[in-house]
């Protein structure tokens, strides 16, 4: 079974930075996307990154370009979000999520595209 588990949510100053892990566990396609989402307190998640598990391409929304990276290490075992320069804009719940995807349509990095959400982290950026 698909699993994804967010840590590494805090309290950051703004202009701090943070760095979001999602351990993964259960996946057997070789063709997935791990989406990294926000969801600030009384709105709907948006994306803040993107990253194609199989060729590593990345895709980050404008608000957060230059400043947050998505990444991950050799087993794939693990997907980490670092977030640098955060603005108080940025506090909310994070969730990481996978989508699994058919090569020839690719992934769509979107809400309603995601198959497995983790349970989120809580990030607060505040004086």
């Amino acid at each position: 079974q698909l699993q994804l588990v967010e840590s590494g949510g805090d309290l950051v100053q703004p202009g701090g930075s943070l760095r979001l892990s999602c351990a993964l566990s259960g996946f057997t396609s070789d063709y997935y996307a791990i989406g990294w989402f926000r969801q600030a307190p009384e709105k709907g998640r948006e994306g803040v990154s993107c990253l194609i598990m199989n060729d590593f391409t990345t895709y980050y929304p404008d608000s957060v370009k230059d400043r947050f990276i998505v990444s991950t290490e050799g087993a794939k075992h693990t997907v980490y979000l670092q977030m640098n320069i955060l603005k108080p804009e940025a506090t909310g719940i994070y969730y990481c999520a996978a989508e699994v995807f058919n090569t020839e349509v690719g992934a769509s990095c979107q809400v309603d595209g995601v198959d497995f959400w983790g349970r989120g982290t809580q990030v607060n950026v505040s004086t």
